[in-house]
């Protein structure tokens, strides 16, 4: 069975997606004109958790809580635009029910499914069973219409986490769910009550379409390319040599200096717990109270900065693990991340405002002590352009343009750290990198610091404590105090222009199997040679990020992930111990993922 996605062409839910692709207005998407709800009861079919005071509000997803679940795969008419569509849904709701459970416990989940095409759910961040992980071709083979698959699994850990789609592009039209796998010694930090706030972004567009138009213009959705107004003001600012040259210099290399995102608020409704803006999803609270937010992406290609204007967030997990507090006032989420924040609200309200990370579009919300309270939602940020720092190579006031490269040629060998805390290393660049017209461009010394908040938040983190990787230290350090014994370098390579994204110059299909041994310890390296920042996803393995600044006698542990974003021009490490199976590893953007940034991990 192929493994990458096929098309829902033959299907009527693509038919009902793609009768009509005019996009509403940008302001009909921020604002979410319509009922934006789901036009059928959202039923719950398994067993309900009677809700206590102290947990979910009354306006969270359903929760179901046991060891037995049935999760219904179906189509459902939503509406999001003012224009009724059809979304992939799970028990008629989307997000899908959140599921509740007890680390230690063995859960049965039965997967009906009542689509006219395979399905399959991913559990994602989960230790199971490599037969259990559901991704379609490599796992197992996918759940047929009209069948019912159990997915059976001891659960090993705690923590927030979320399951989704690994079949189609069903993750991106609805199929998506929060998981909260309570700790078998309860909780290391107390909270009266906890909110799960899953962020998603929503098209109305047919998927397969919006592939298709990004492949044959790439920057079709970038509403931040540069005008003469843009030029007239860094005139102004920079002088007219400098103001020029940095044109002919994007120019030359024909990239975008503001190349952020695939996909923006001209194509996207950016949802928060399947509300759009306009209606306000709401958690309650009591004045006094501390509250638990339980945080997760859960967008098919959106990056999310959160912040909570006037309340302070307290991090104390990243990724379902616990993590030594840091208190920050705004969090990147990349997509598939999740983070566990406390915050003690004073107020009567607040606004939750996650922006996107190209500033076109937000999800938003609010906490208050009673329903129909708002607060004031800001502003969108200004945009950033991406600077030599994401490009691989320094820039000076009179940088020659030979120093640049493109098309497949290498850039200049050196790179600007965000601080002054940033290492420089020579990489290896494989051959099938070279002469390639799917690699645009190469980065020979990336820096390595995990201090940088990232393009379009580095301003925002000289007024906001904005949390960095640098800031993450998992408690109780490394699993595994073994030193690995072999590396894996593999660079993050695309081109733009055609849309074609892949690992080390090649596609999926192109590329042959990781191959590890069981209980192997390697270190994976991963060099982003693209300017763009590549949340990349190994299953069924903790991925224990390095600290590229510990000395090389002891242990590089720094925080343990399931998904790690990797910045333009930067060098990351993470340390694997090799569990049996055959795992999927790829960007968690699902039209990277669909265009060829994947590998499969065989562990034999």
């Amino acid at each position: 069975m192929s493994l990458f996605y096929r098309s829902f062409s033959s299907s009527s839910f693509s038919n009902n997606l793609s009768s009509n692709f005019s996009a509403p207005s940008r302001r009909q998407f921020i604002q979410g004109i319509g009922i934006s709800t789901l036009l059928a009861s959202n039923i719950s079919l398994g067993k309900s958790l009677k809700n206590p005071e102290n947990l979910l509000s009354p306006n969270q997803p359903n929760e179901l809580t046991g060891n037995v679940f049935d999760l219904h795969v179906g189509y459902q008419a939503v509406n999001f635009s003012g224009k009724a569509r059809i979304a992939t849904t799970v028990n008629h709701g989307m997000p899908g029910p959140l599921l509740r459970m007890r680390e230690g416990d063995t859960v049965s989940i039965r997967v009906h499914n009542h689509l006219q095409q395979d399905t399959s759910i991913h559990w994602h961040g989960l230790l199971l069973p490599y037969q259990m992980d559901g991704v379609p071709g490599i796992s197992f083979e996918g759940i047929k219409p009209g069948q019912v698959f159990t997915y059976q699994f001891k659960l090993q850990q705690s923590g927030t986490y979320w399951y989704h789609a690994h079949s189609t592009f069903q993750e991106q039209t609805g199929l998506l769910g929060a998981m909260i796998i309570e700790p078998k010694a309860g909780e290391r930090h107390t909270a009266n009550r906890e909110h799960v706030l899953l962020l998603s972004d929503w098209t109305d567009l047919d998927p397969v379409y919006l592939l298709s138009k990004l492949k044959k213009h790439s920057h079709f959705d970038n509403q931040h390319k540069p005008t003469l107004i843009k030029l007239m003001q860094d005139i102004k600012q920079q002088g007219f040599g400098q103001a020029i040259q940095l044109r002919q210099m994007w120019n030359q290399m024909r990239m975008s200096p503001t190349d952020f995102a695939d996909l923006s608020a001209g194509t996207y409704t950016f949802l928060m717990n399947g509300h759009a803006p306009a209606q306000n999803w709401t958690g309650l609270f009591k004045k006094g109270e501390k509250l638990r937010l339980r945080i997760i992406n859960g967008s098919a290609n959106t990056f999310f900065d959160l912040r909570i204007p006037g309340l302070k967030m307290t991090v104390i997990a990243a990724d379902g693990q616990d993590v030594e507090p840091v208190t920050v006032d705004e969090i990147r989420l990349g997509v598939a991340e999740t983070y566990d924040v406390l915050v003690q609200p004073v107020e009567d309200a607040y606004t939750i405002f996650a922006q996107s990370m190209d500033r076109t579009g937000f999800a938003c919300g609010t906490l208050a002590v009673q329903a129909g309270l708002t607060s004031t939602i800001p502003a969108l940020d200004p945009v950033e352009w991406l600077g030599m720092q994401d490009m691989g190579h320094a820039m000076t006031g009179n940088m020659a343009m030979d120093q640049i490269s493109h098309s497949g040629h290498r850039m200049s060998d050196m790179a600007l750290g965000h601080t002054s805390s940033m290492q420089q290393q020579p990489v290896r660049h494989a051959s099938t990198e070279m002469n390639n017209p799917n690699v645009d461009m190469q980065v020979n010394q990336p820096r390595t610091n995990l201090d940088d908040p990232g393009v379009n938040l580095r301003q925002s983190a000289k007024t906001r404590r904005v949390l960095t990787y640098a800031d993450l230290h998992t408690i109780g350090g490394s699993l595994d105090s073994r030193m690995p014994t072999r590396e894996i370098e593999l660079h993050l390579t695309g081109n733009m222009e055609r849309y074609v994204w892949g690992l080390d110059g090649q596609t999926f299909h192109e590329a042959k199997p990781v191959h590890l041994k069981p209980k192997e310890r390697v270190r994976f390296t991963l060099v982003n040679d693209t300017m763009m920042t590549h949340p990349m996803h190994l299953h069924g393995m903790w991925s224990e990020l390095c600290n590229p600044e510990a000395d090389h006698q002891t242990n590089h542990f720094q925080v343990r992930k399931h998904t790690i974003n990797v910045q333009p021009a930067q060098k990351i490490s993470f340390d694997v111990t090799a569990i049996e199976g055959r795992w999927a590893w790829h960007c968690h953007l699902l039209y990277h993922m669909e265009a060829g940034m994947f590998r499969e991990v065989v562990v034999a």
